[in-house]
């Protein structure tokens, strides 16, 4: 394959709309497929919100948030996903089972020259290749949350992805508007070996009392400088998010990663973060406020 032209989205939540999005404005063909409308309704107007704030900054012209808007067409159909692909980019919910079983049916339908790529955060891109008959195809590519406003992508190559499929991904990284780092397949890869502890460390001092919610994300903004505090990004990602990452590191690495109970209970709670309304913060209101815990 000389040239990536046409991309499949699989999954159009969070992660997979705003893969959608930066792939269209950067003048790809987009397919994003999901398996009920609704999940399709939810990723368009997520699309339509993003590119909407980027108008009103003055970032974008209106013709090319509908230049953007009409490259990106919404299927119910795994096989109009993948059928003209030049890529696949997978951001189904991270369970091993599910993403294998769709790279199976992805590997039947794609053109033999199609890779296969995933935007797992921490499981094995060798074993997920292994469902696969081109193993030599399969990578992980993983952006972070949210992709229209963060600039890197994880590339991470599985025991036997080739050199010609890194080299591919990571000109497209770049076609993307992204810069890329490489990671080797283990556990976490690189990001996610570092990310979680120091959000699980956040919610054990949450816990224990030695400071309130807003005081932590404060005094990490402040004095680390990063845009967001560790529990306000732990509710953007997701709760249950972090939870499952934990749990599998914890399983796969060893006991430094074991889930703080305080994250635990908000997860068996229901209390997941902005999707959910609630979770170290409540958002139902006018004005976000932390919540006692």
């Amino acid at each position: 394959m000389a040239e990536i032209k046409r991309i499949g989205v699989i999954g159009a939540g969070l992660m997979g709309s705003g893969i959608a999005q930066v792939a269209a404005q950067a003048g790809f063909n987009v397919v994003m497929r999901d398996v009920e409308d609704k999940f399709l309704e939810r990723g368009f107007s997520s699309i339509k919100k993003s590119l909407n704030l980027l108008l009103e900054k003055g970032k974008i012209t209106r013709a090319q948030m509908e230049a953007a808007l009409g490259k990106i067409k919404g299927t119910l159909s795994l096989e109009e996903a993948g059928r003209d692909a030049d890529i696949i980019i997978e951001a189904a919910p991270e369970n091993l089972g599910l993403k294998k079983k769709l790279f199976k049916e992805l590997d039947e339908i794609c053109p033999p020259p199609s890779i296969l790529a995933t935007n797992t955060s921490s499981l094995s891109i060798t074993e997920i290749s292994t469902a696969t008959r081109r193993p030599d195809k399969v990578i992980g590519m993983h952006f972070a949350s949210p992709v229209p406003v963060m600039r890197g992508v994880e590339i991470i190559r599985g025991l036997e992805t080739s050199d010609a499929t890194v080299q591919l991904v990571e000109e497209l990284s770049k076609k993307l508007g992204k810069e890329f780092f490489i990671a080797k397949d283990f556990p976490g890869f690189c990001l996610n070996r570092m990310f979680p502890l120091f959000i699980n460390e956040a919610f054990y001092v949450l816990m224990e009392g030695v400071s309130k919610a807003e005081d932590i994300d404060t005094g990490v903004r402040l004095n680390l400088r990063h845009p967001m505090g560790p529990l306000e990004l732990a509710d953007f990602v997701g709760l249950d998010t972090i939870l499952f990452i934990l749990e599998y590191l914890h399983r796969e690495i060893g006991d430094r990663y074991r889930p703080c109970p305080l994250l635990k209970k908000l997860v068996l709670g229901g209390h997941l973060g902005i999707k959910t309304g609630k979770g170290v913060y409540d958002y139902t209101a006018s004005v976000k406020k932390s919540r006692v815990l």
